[in-house]
């Protein structure tokens, strides 16, 4: 069995100490290490392999924010897990911005971290409802990005499946149309809203009120 390569990021080294006994525990993550800023996080994984970070959003080094920004424009593949106790909306934004796959909160269960670290590993948005909620104040819902970007119904509906998590084939499944229909209405939908790719979509639903 493949293990998920985890390396934790926080500059508390009870909570480093403590994430790390609680996550050994689950037979399909293996630790790496633990580390107490972004700086030293990247360092890290210039030698080492590493598929999952998952980060600590306030440190005073280098913040989760600045930390994701480095990992991903050096390690494309690397899944960034922001883990914080802080629901900040600016940093929500800016972390998601710079491509972390999900946004948890550390008084979440150890099964909610868990899953949310598979899921990252998975290429599969992860968000923390009350986070989404956070997310979503004072941001114009649905409509008129609706009606601005011509999205049809069923696109609207891959984007809200998108931003739950599902793959192409279990959207597929959903609306009852094969994959080659939804990889094509994907690449629509990435050309209507000039974004980069699903992660992207999935964050775009979220500020837009298509998933709550």
């Amino acid at each position: 069995m493949n293990k998920i390569k985890l390396l934790i990021v926080d500059d508390e080294k009870l909570i480093r100490e403590g994430l790390k006994v609680m996550l050994s525990l689950f037979d399909d993550i293996e630790v790496v290490g633990t580390l107490e800023n972004g700086y030293k996080a990247l360092e890290f994984c210039k030698a080492n392999e590493v598929d999952v970070v998952l980060m600590d959003i306030r440190m005073k080094d280098c913040d989760g924010v600045m930390g994701t920004r480095l990992i991903k424009e050096q390690f494309s593949k690397i899944k960034v897990l922001i883990l914080t106790t802080f629901k900040d909306k600016e940093y929500i934004n800016e972390a998601l911005k710079y491509g972390a796959f999900g946004y948890l909160l550390k008084d979440s269960s150890h099964d909610v971290i868990y899953e949310g670290i598979k899921a990252a590993y998975k290429g599969n948005m992860v968000v923390h409802p009350d986070v989404a909620t956070e997310m979503l104040k004072g941001k114009d819902i649905v409509k008129n990005n609706i009606e601005k970007f011509s999205l049809s119904e069923k696109e609207i509906k891959i984007i809200e499946n998108i931003g739950n998590g599902l793959t192409n084939k279990e959207i597929s499944e959903v609306l009852f149309l094969s994959e080659g229909t939804i990889k094509n209405n994907i690449t629509s939908i990435l050309s209507k809203l000039e974004l980069r790719d699903r992660t992207q979509i999935a964050i775009f639903a979220f500020k837009n009120g298509i998933v709550t």
